[in-house]
């Protein structure tokens, strides 16, 4: 999550909004990026309540000022995809690392696992339910009046999201795209 925080903070600086740099929060001290709720107390309730089969859990978000953006409509979408592509170019250097430095047991579990989560975090967060980054992505290829609309559903995401799931969503749609984009990195 800190990686994947840290490319947003990085590109909205990049594209003119100093807000997370001014805030301490343009690093990867994964201290920084954890949210008491979201990060400890939320993944905790969830396995419990799962009986251990699913976990979920969210870093604080990177403060964005769109207004400090250069192109806020066009800068939205690349701030959005930083995110996931960045765990999935960090999922892929991880499997060129492995590839080059052959590993004990005990190690190609963990890159096997360190692979895993971050595909799973790349490919679940680029779905548009607001507030994943797939919904700024869609925000800014919308027109404007449908984008500030759709916004408006953000208070509702987490419990869209969960319904989705309940749904057998993640079944049909998610863990398909994890599992095509694991057999392509040979994991």
């Amino acid at each position: 999550m800190t990686v994947h925080e840290f490319a947003h903070g990085w590109v909205a600086y990049k594209l003119g909004d100093y807000t997370a740099k001014s805030m301490g929060r343009l690093t990867l001290n994964p201290l920084a990026h954890i949210d008491p709720f979201g990060t400890i107390l939320l993944p905790i309730l969830i396995f419990i309540a799962s009986g251990g089969r699913f976990i979920f859990g969210a870093a604080k978000p990177v403060p964005i000022n769109y207004l400090a953006l250069k192109n806020p409509r066009k800068d939205m979408i690349w701030i959005g995809l930083s995110g996931p592509v960045a765990n999935i170019l960090l999922a892929i250097a991880v499997r060129i690392i492995w590839s080059v430095f052959p590993a004990s047991s005990a190690l190609v579990d963990t890159f096997s696992m360190f692979i895993f989560i971050n595909i799973i975090l790349g490919v679940f967060n680029l779905i548009p339910i607001p507030p994943l980054d797939g919904s700024r992505v869609l925000m800014g290829l919308l027109p404007e009046d449908i984008a500030l609309s759709y916004a408006k559903i953000e208070p509702y995401g987490f419990f869209i999201i969960m319904l989705l799931f309940m749904l057998g969503f993640f079944q049909a749609f998610v863990w398909p795209l994890v599992a095509l984009i694991l057999n392509i990195l040979g994991v």
